[in-house]
């Protein structure tokens, strides 16, 4: 079988945003990632500074290790990264479907693979002007086709602030047919800095006058769970 560039394997624990929210997961973490998003909290899967972290593992080897954290009990596998949609993911799919399990994936939407019509959920999330990168349109428009077969296909936008609001209002007029998911970004995403959760509820209560005002009822607004949870740790 493939061999897979891993970050970490972690849970059960519950997915802390967008469609999934609140869902028990076991997280499937990649290494290695094609953006460099100003503000990405997940730098340890990103920066190739910490490939030597990364674990070279089988395909079977990260199924057994879902299969144990989770007792053998179908659940939501969720892919993400970095960027999951750089490695094939098809047989780890096709393993745990056999066995009941759900697949779930977020990428940004730069990298289109075959294996995404095999989701049950895939979350294409692109990054708005604050991250410091972007959008391939071209790109994003062949992940929402390869993903025409999954399930349940979404989009998922992180907005700091009015420029980032003005482009999801873009984006979302692009793509009126892909149910959109709206959350406030967290401002501090170092591990080591405590999270000051009344900021982001008062972001997040931002966001909810600015849609509500503009008559903009389009999307589903929700907070960072896991953020409001457990900070910026890693592994939950």
């Amino acid at each position: 079988m493939s061999q897979l560039r891993i970050a970490e394997v972690f849970g059960p624990t519950i997915q802390g945003e967008g469609a999934l929210i609140g869902e028990p997961t076991v997280f499937v973490r990649t290494g290695g990632c094609d953006y460099r998003c100003a503000w990405c909290d997940s730098m340890h899967a990103v920066d190739p500074a910490f490939r030597h972290d990364w674990a070279s593992m089988s395909t079977d080897a990260v199924w057994q290790e879902v299969q144990r954290l989770s007792d053998n009990t179908p659940l939501t596998v969720s892919l993400s990264g970095g960027n999951p949609a750089i490695q094939d993911f098809a047989p780890l799919i096709q393993l745990g479907h056999a066995a009941g399990y759900r697949f779930a994936c977020e990428a940004q939407g730069s990298i289109a693979k075959p294996w995404f019509g095999q989701l049950d959920c895939l979350v294409l999330s692109p990054k708005p002007p604050s991250s410091g990168e972007t959008v391939d349109w071209a790109a994003f428009d062949r992940c929402v086709a390869a993903g025409e077969t999954a399930a349940q296909t979404v989009m998922k936008i992180v907005i700091f602030d009015d420029a980032d609001y003005n482009w999801a209002r873009d984006a979302a007029t692009r793509y009126p047919q892909l149910p959109l998911y709206l959350q406030p970004g967290n401002d501090e995403v170092d591990p080591s800095v405590a999270v000051d959760p009344q900021a982001l509820a008062d972001k997040l209560l931002w966001l909810v006058d600015k849609t509500m005002a503009d008559r903009w009822f389009t999307p589903r607004l929700l907070p960072q769970l896991h953020v409001l949870l457990w900070g910026n740790k890693r592994g939950v």
